[in-house]
C-alpha cells in the first residue's frame, strides 16, 4: 500500500483577526493558546468589562467597542488594518456573540476563533440539565415578549439576560402568560469567583436586581386552568384579541398546513385581520419571518398586540391597502390572502412577487371571490378545496350541529425554472394559451362594501 498523501497546503493570507472567548474567570480561565494570542496582539478590541480582565502583560492598544456596536464593526476594524488584532468575546463567540457580526462583515476566512465555554454550558453543568434538552432564548437587545413562544408546561429554558433588570421582567411575563408557578434560578457571574444563584418562583419573585452578568433558568409550570397553547398551528381562538376578523382555529390549521412554513422563510399575510396566520407561521420556527398587510389602523394595532402576546414581536405590520402597500416589500416564500381578493391587481401582484417554488394560498367565503379563485385555478392549476366545519350546540334539551360558513381555499405552487412540469389540474398548453387570467373586474364589488369576514 502506498503511503498516504500529505494534506494539501492551505493557501491565502492568514486570518486578520483573532477572536478570543473569555469568561467571568478572566485571564485565569484562559488556555495558553488564547493567552498567547492576546499577548501578541497589537490592538485588542472588546467591551470595557472584558478589557478590564486582562493583565498588564497584554500590552496591545485597548480599543473599547462604541455603542451601538453593530454599525461600527466594519469601520473600526478597517482602522486597525495592518495590526495584529484580537477581539474579546463573552464565552463562545459564535453562540449569540460577536463572532456572527464579524463573520458577516469580514468573512469566515478572515477570522481565527478561540472559543471559551459558554454561559449555557456553565449553567447546564450547575443545574444538571442536558444541554441538548434545554432551549435557549436570548433577550439581549430583544423584547421580553420573545420568551412567550417558548413557554410549555414542563419545559426547561435558559434565558440570556440583557442586564440586572431582566429577571424581574421575565417573572412578570411568566405571571402574565399563565406560568406564575414556574421556578426561576438566576445564575450570576458563572465560572467566576463571585458566582451566585438566586432561587424563587415567578408569581412571588421579590429579589432585587443583582449582577448584570446573569443567566435565568426557568422550569416552566402552567397555572391550573390557564389557556394552553400547543406547538402546532391551530391555537385556540381565545388566544387572539379580535373583532370577528379571525381565521378560525380549524381553518387556520388547514391553511398553515398548506402554506408549509420552513426555517428562514418569509410570509406575506395579506388582509391580516387579527394576524393569526402570520403569528402561527412565525411560531413554527424562530427563524420564520412574516409581514402582515392590514388596511385598518385599529386592526393593525391589534395584530401588534397579538404578536407580542404569542411570542413573535418581530412580526412586521404594514398598515395600508394592497396591492399598493406591497411595493418595496422583500420577496416572499409564501403568500396568504385572507381578505380583499377582488381588489384590482391584488392576485397578479402577489403571484408576480412570489419566489419560484413558493406557495400562494387564498381563502374566501364570498361567491364573487370564489368565482375568481376558480378562474385562477383553471389557469394555473393547484388545488381548490372547500373547508366546512360544524360545531355541536344545544338545541332545546338536545344537541345539534351548527354549520360555520364554508371556506373556499385555493393553493398553488409557483413553478421553478426548468422543465415544464404542470401541477395536477393545470390547463394544457392549448387551454392556457386562450385563457385570460381573471382580475377583480370580472367580479366587481361596490367601493364602499365592507371586507368579507377574514377567512
Amino acid at each position: 500500500m502506498s503511503p498516504a498523501a500529505p494534506p494539501p497546503e492551505v493557501s491565502g493570507p492568514p486570518p486578520a483577526v483573532t477572536v478570543v472567548g473569555i469568561g467571568a474567570d478572566g485571564w485565569a480561565g484562559l488556555p495558553e493558546t488564547s493567552r498567547s494570542a492576546l499577548r501578541d496582539a497589537e490592538a485588542i478590541v472588546g467591551g470595557e468589562r472584558q478589557l478590564g480582565l486582562l493583565p498588564p502583560e497584554c500590552a496591545g492598544r485597548r480599543v473599547p467597542w462604541p455603542s451601538p456596536l453593530r454599525p461600527a464593526v466594519r469601520g473600526l476594524l478597517a482602522g486597525l488594518s495592518g495590526s495584529r488584532t484580537a477581539v474579546l468575546a463573552s464565552g463562545d463567540p459564535m453562540f449569540y456573540g460577536i463572532g456572527r457580526a464579524l463573520t458577516e462583515e469580514l468573512g469566515a476566512g478572515a477570522l481565527r476563533v478561540l472559543p471559551h465555554p459558554s454561559s449555557v454550558s456553565y449553567a447546564c453543568a450547575r443545574l444538571g440539565w442536558p444541554v441538548e434538552d434545554t432551549e435557549v432564548v436570548t433577550l439581549v437587545g430583544r423584547p421580553a415578549d420573545r420568551l412567550a413562544a417558548a413557554l410549555y408546561d414542563g419545559r426547561r429554558l435558559l434565558v440570556l439576560s440583557a442586564d440586572a433588570a431582566t429577571p424581574a421582567a421575565v417573572a412578570a411575563l411568566l405571571r402574565e402568560r399563565g406560568f406564575g408557578p414556574s421556578r426561576m434560578r438566576v445564575l450570576e457571574q458563572l465560572g467566576g469567583t463571585a458566582e451566585d444563584c438566586l432561587d424563587g418562583v415567578a408569581e412571588c419573585w421579590e429579589h432585587p436586581p443583582g449582577d448584570p452578568l446573569n443567566v435565568i433558568a426557568v422550569d416552566c409550570r402552567i397555572t391550573p386552568g390557564a389557556l394552553r397553547l400547543g406547538a402546532v398551528p391551530g391555537l385556540p381562538d381565545e388566544a387572539y384579541e379580535h373583532d370577528g376578523q379571525l381565521t378560525k382555529r380549524h381553518v387556520r390549521a388547514a391553511t398553515l398546513g398548506v402554506l408549509a412554513p420552513a426555517p428562514g422563510e418569509l410570509l406575506w399575510d395579506v388582509g391580516g385581520g387579527s394576524g393569526s396566520i402570520a403569528a402561527e407561521w412565525m411560531r413554527a420556527h424562530p427563524s420564520c419571518r412574516a409581514v402582515t398587510i392590514e388596511r385598518d389602523p385599529l386592526r393593525a394595532e391589534r395584530i401588534v398586540r397579538n404578536a407580542g402576546r404569542l411570542g413573535v414581536p418581530g412580526l412586521r405590520v404594514v398598515t395600508g391597502r394592497a396591492p399598493g402597500a406591497l411595493a418595496g416589500l422583500p420577496g416572499p416564500d409564501a403568500v396568504f390572502i385572507g381578505g380583499g381578493l377582488t381588489a384590482p391587481g391584488l392576485l397578479e401582484a402577489c403571484w408576480e412577487a412570489l419566489r419560484p417554488g413558493g406557495r400562494l394560498v387564498a381563502n374566501t367565503v364570498t361567491l364573487e371571490s370564489e368565482a375568481l379563485l376558480g378562474a385562477w385555478h383553471r389557469r394555473l392549476g393547484g388545488e381548490l378545496v372547500r373547508l366546512a366545519v360544524a360545531h355541536a350546540v344545544p338545541v332545546g334539551g338536545f344537541t345539534g350541529w351548527r354549520q360555520a360558513m364554508p371556506v373556499t381555499q385555493w393553493s398553488v405552487r409557483k413553478p421553478e425554472p426548468g422543465p415544464d412540469v404542470r401541477q395536477p389540474g393545470a390547463a394544457g398548453p392549448a387551454d392556457a394559451a386562450g385563457t385570460t387570467v381573471p382580475t377583480a373586474v370580472d367580479a366587481p364589488r361596490p367601493a364602499d362594501a365592507p371586507e368579507p369576514p377574514h377567512a
